[in-house]
């Protein structure tokens, strides 16, 4: 049976604390990650989804509640610290990648995840032939562009590196925010698919926000429903595979497919 590897126990985040304008984004949320979960996550604009993942990273901190990885508090490490064990790939294919350096550069800086950053050889060459590998696994024509600077290429093929960044070394957490909204369908789809096939192939533990119903139905075992600032819905396994869009859509009323 699989264990809890993150634990979100009545966790209360707000906003514009101490103002006029404060608001309470997640009221008394509680969430059990289990090992090797891929679970979708669903909800309306404002709901909660992303304030969550920014709760789980640390960019965010809760105002009460606790956040727990294998029974430990982590509720409050920094967001530096906790890229020791979570990875996270945002909508805008501008962000998680540095645009100068080239996508070997990138994927090297990668591979130093979560380590403190030490003044030693880079020793790039040595590894060529892995990012080769590695890049030419997303049939996006990437490996062919490891001398590229990365602000360059297309934005699928520096979102499916952003991906690759943040998989390089197994997380024991994987954020997803919307990695593929802001692509063209086929290119989205095509990220999905090597997405999906590796997170299985690693036996990755990972969140992923969508706003795309057929997505959140087909992949994952598990999907999730935050609705004002608490799960609302969660469901898994035989469950999860016999939902319908029209099961989603009662659960909320302006969802974009």
């Amino acid at each position: 049976m699989s264990k809890p590897i993150l634990e979100l126990r009545h966790v209360v985040t707000k906003v514009n604390r101490n103002t006029p304008e404060e608001l309470t984004l997640l009221k008394d949320l509680n969430l059990t990650i289990n090992e090797g979960d891929f679970i979708t996550v669903l909800g309306s604009n404002g709901a909660g989804k992303s304030t969550l993942f920014n709760s789980i990273a640390g960019n965010l901190p809760i105002d009460s509640g606790d956040i727990l990885l294998r029974g430990e508090s982590i509720a409050h490490e920094s967001e530096e610290r906790r890229t020791r064990f979570l990875s996270r790939v945002f909508q805008d294919p501008k962000l998680g990648t540095a645009p100068r350096m080239t996508v070997a550069e990138n994927l090297l800086l990668a591979t130093k995840r979560g380590e403190r950053r030490r003044l030693t050889p880079r020793h790039l060459n040595a590894h060529m032939a892995e990012f080769k590998k590695l890049t030419s696994g997303m049939g996006n024509g990437l490996d062919e562009r490891l001398t590229t600077p990365t602000g360059n290429l297309s934005g699928g093929q520096r979102q499916a590196l952003s991906f690759l960044m943040a998989t390089l070394r197994k997380p024991d957490i994987l954020l997803l925010d919307e990695h593929t909204a802001a692509l063209d369908p086929k290119t989205s789809q095509q990220l999905m698919t090597t997405t999906n096939e590796r997170i299985t192939a690693e036996n990755l533990t990972c969140l992923m926000i969508t706003h795309h119903l057929d997505d959140a139905l087909k992949y994952g075992n598990r999907l999730i429903v935050i609705g004002n600032g608490q799960i609302t819905f969660d469901v898994s396994g035989a469950e999860k595979q016999a939902l319908t869009q029209e099961t989603l859509y009662s659960f909320f009323s302006d969802l974009q497919d």
